[in-house]
Order: C-alpha cells, then sequence, then structure tokens
C-alpha cells in the first residue's frame, strides 16, 4: 500500500465512523482518527494500518458515548 493509498483510506474511515457515530461530533472523530493513525506513523508494516486506525478509534468512540450517555458498565 503506497502512502496515497493509506491517506484515502485513512478518509474513508473518517467518513464511515462520522456516519456511525451521529452523536459525536465530526471534527472529534476526525481528530480521534487523526491521532490514532498518528500513532502508527512508525510501524514498518503498513498494509493493515487503516484497519487498525479504525478498529481502535472505534474503541474510543464507543467508550467516548458510553461516557456521555452516563451508562458506565464495570
Amino acid at each position: 500500500m503506497t502512502g496515497d493509498d493509506e491517506l484515502l483510506q485513512v478518509e474513508k474511515v473518517i467518513a464511515r465512523l462520522i456516519t456511525r457515530y451521529p452523536s459525536v461530533s465530526s471534527v472529534d472523530v476526525e481528530l480521534i482518527v487523526r491521532t490514532v493513525h498518528k500513532r502508527l506513523a512508525e510501524s514498518r508494516v503498513r498494509d493493515f494500518i487503516p484497519l487498525l486506525v479504525e478498529k481502535a478509534a472505534r474503541r474510543d468512540l464507543a467508550a467516548r458515548e458510553t461516557a456521555e450517555s452516563g451508562d458506565f458498565v464495570l
């Protein structure tokens, strides 16, 4: 995967997650996705970066949604 392909896939992740988490602002979704992507910047194998970014961002967004709704699960 080229760098351009990876960036395009990350943009698609942002679009999917904005749709999936309408209660979170699109700016916050983009910030979370880009932060996760930045954490993986030094990874040597790039093929699965978009998948890993989406998985980590979904986890963060779901936790945020739960915290905002007040439904704390132990």
